[in-house]
């Protein structure tokens, strides 16, 4: 679809600016080209053709975080975020693809096995200090102008990923009847690995059986930077595994993909023989904090509680990681930051923090602006170094306020970019995922 069939929804815009308010691009820069009205204004000039499409256009259109943060305050409701990335693909049909992006859409991560392959070439680089090597004789240039500067937000890379050691495969649960698959992204097999085994334990504790899908990547980082055709290639391996497998409920810890496996529904929108496939998939789609919480697994609250329950009693290998930090004696300070995927992408907000607040030792405090984008944005703080630091700032200024032991979260993505925000500002608050958390109360109050 091009810019121009989607005049009707850019026209919608008034120009009110209350999207300024909520816009963490608007609030780090105070430019009007950084903000969903100024966006949109370029986009009617793209179609009103008083503005050519050439590679100026590259800032204006991949500055924005795609956070929604703009729609949720639009009295109008303008997906603008949408209507951006319906802009980049054009832009890439007309300007061109970057070799990187090639790379990484078509080669990588449509391959788990060569993504493996490379997160463990990486990992030997980060580890060894090649990769600092490779920055100052600035061979790193070539995968982008801010990636030099961005080399040292991931501090040290595992050397083996959670499939490597968990291979895919049907595994024995301790539960009476549910069968789940687990969908593991990205981020959580190459790079947040103790968080898939926290995970993958405690779904072992809740079904009668738990699958490791074979999965490739969701496809949401080629669909983010308007890459289509790609998204189409990573959807359907994906969804021909999960029509090919006997579950009953498809779990992942990461809140971007069950975002973005559950909005299938946008890469297919014109083809009704992939979209029945689509929506008997979504059904089964669940965020691994709303499938905890959720009550649609029992006919019951009790049956609810049973599930939240065993889920808060498993051992998983996060526990030791969590217990240095909360004592038996006293109680730890925990503060939670919304992904965006989950709290506008998919509603996720309350089960988290009752998730947490359940937990014994702990002390919760709400973080101001906690459903603000931290600036990580997939891979934004790649390309977009200077701006994805003045966002995460905001979000670490906020954090210090709650002087927080444990700062929680469940994107992969999210806990890079904290990590690193808290490393650079010197303090003392551990991050983890809330799989992690989640799975050490039975040694607290043992």
């Amino acid at each position: 679809m091009t810019v121009s069939a989607n005049y009707d929804a850019i026209a919608q815009c008034n120009k009110c600016g209350f999207c300024h308010v909520a816009c963490p691009i608007f609030r780090a820069t105070g430019h009007e080209s950084g903000v969903a009205r100024g966006r949109l204004a370029l986009l009617r000039g793209i179609i009103e053709n008083r503005i050519e499409w050439n590679d100026e256009l590259e800032d204006p259109l991949f500055t924005c975080l795609g956070c929604g943060a703009c729609t949720t305050n639009c009295f109008g409701s303008v997906p603008t975020a949408d209507l951006v990335l319906n802009a980049r693909s054009e832009y890439f049909d007309k300007v061109g693809k970057k070799p990187a992006h090639r790379l990484l859409f078509e080669h990588l991560l449509p391959y788990p096995k060569r993504l493996h392959l490379a997160a463990r070439t990486a990992a030997l680089g980060k580890n060894s200090g090649a990769s600092k090597l490779a920055n100052a004789l600035g061979l790193l240039r070539i995968f982008g102008r801010d990636l030099p500067r961005a080399e040292g937000i991931v501090e040290k890379l595992p050397m083996s990923s959670f499939r490597g050691t968990t291979k895919p495969g049907v595994y024995e649960g301790e539960g009476k009847d549910l069968k789940i698959g687990y969908f593991v992204g990205c981020g959580v097999d190459v790079i947040q690995v103790e968080t898939g085994k926290a995970t993958f334990e405690s779904l072992k504790k809740i079904g009668k059986s738990v699958t490791v899908l074979d999965n490739c990547c969701c496809g949401l980082p080629p669909w983010s930077y308007g890459d289509i055709e790609n998204t189409k290639v990573l959807a359907e391996k994906n969804l021909k595994i999960f029509a090919e497998t006997d579950v009953d409920v498809i779990v992942t810890d990461c809140s971007s993909c069950a975002s973005f496996l559950k909005e299938y529904k946008k890469v297919y929108k014109d083809d009704q023989q992939k979209l029945e496939l689509v929506e008997k998939t979504r059904s089964k789609i669940r965020d691994v904090v709303e499938f905890l919480h959720a009550s649609e697994f029992g006919e019951s609250g009790d049956k609810a509680k049973e599930v939240v329950d065993s889920y808060h009693d498993s051992h998983a290998v996060g526990t030791d990681a969590v217990q240095k930090v909360v004592s038996k004696d006293g109680k730890a300070i925990v503060t939670y930051h919304d992904p965006c995927h989950a709290v506008r992408g998919q509603g996720i907000q309350s089960e988290s923090r009752e998730l947490l607040k359940s937990l014994p030792n702990i002390e919760f405090r709400e973080m101001a602006e906690a459903d603000w984008c931290c600036g990580g944005a997939g891979s934004y703080a790649l390309t977009h170094y200077d701006l994805s630091q003045k966002v995460l700032d905001r979000k670490i200024d906020n954090l210090k306020k709650t002087e927080a032991d444990i700062l929680v979260t469940s994107c992969p993505a999210c806990m890079i970019q904290l990590a690193w925000g808290i490393r650079k500002h010197g303090l003392k608050t551990r991050i983890f995922h809330i799989s992690e958390m989640t799975s050490y109360k039975e040694s607290v109050v043992a």
